[in-house]
């Protein structure tokens, strides 16, 4: 994945998977390469990324990442994207889902994920309580009283930045990784429909 920026919290993520033929994978790498290219020249981009699949028959996962919503809507707009999807050889035109994430969402959607419907809010914040507790527990106790003589400011602006950056890096994908099944239980089950 390429980043040409910082990530800020309005940020949204594009994510779209398209079926690739077999045997025309490297003519699908070539021709991402290509909407990288031209994606990277717009105002906003932030970076992109691309996921072979799980499975020989799963599908491919695309991703953009821009600065604001303004910033996506002028790439997902543009005669530029259109012509790049218009023209895919013929080989790799089925695109089997298409998402949208933004803010916290982002944050529970790991590499290995094509997209689906985000988790339902109060997990979503049951998971965020899990990964900024033992953070908080451990940054006060430890750093609490070794940042004590600083200012009140730039003790918080320390705690911050160090909590944020753990949560980002660290806890956010372990704690996703292990509530796995448990977040997206209900839109499994929705998608797979009723049982006969």
């Amino acid at each position: 994945m390429t980043e040409t920026d910082d990530v800020g919290p309005a940020d949204v993520t594009l994510l779209t998977a398209r079926a690739v033929e077999p045997g025309y994978e490297q003519d699908f790498r070539e021709w991402f390469g290509r909407v990288t290219d031209t994606a990277s020249a717009f105002p906003g981009h932030l970076g992109d990324g691309l996921f072979r699949p799980a499975t020989a028959a799963g599908p491919w996962v695309l991703i953009h990442r821009f600065r604001d919503q303004e910033s996506a809507r002028h790439w997902t707009t543009s005669p530029e994207r259109a012509a790049l999807f218009d023209h895919c050889e013929g080989h790799h035109q089925s695109e089997v889902a298409r998402r949208e994430l933004s803010g916290m969402e982002t944050l529970f959607t790991t590499a290995h994920d094509t997209p689906t419907t985000a988790p339902p809010r109060w997990k979503m914040a049951l998971a965020a309580f899990a990964a900024v507790l033992p953070i908080s527990l451990i940054g006060n106790g430890l750093l609490g009283p070794a940042l004590r003589a600083w200012p009140l400011v730039a003790r918080v602006l320390m705690l911050a930045l160090l909590f944020s950056t753990l949560m980002t890096y660290l806890m956010m994908p372990a704690v996703t990784l292990v509530l796995r099944r448990w977040l997206y239980a209900a839109t499994s089950t929705a998608r797979e429909g009723p049982t006969r």
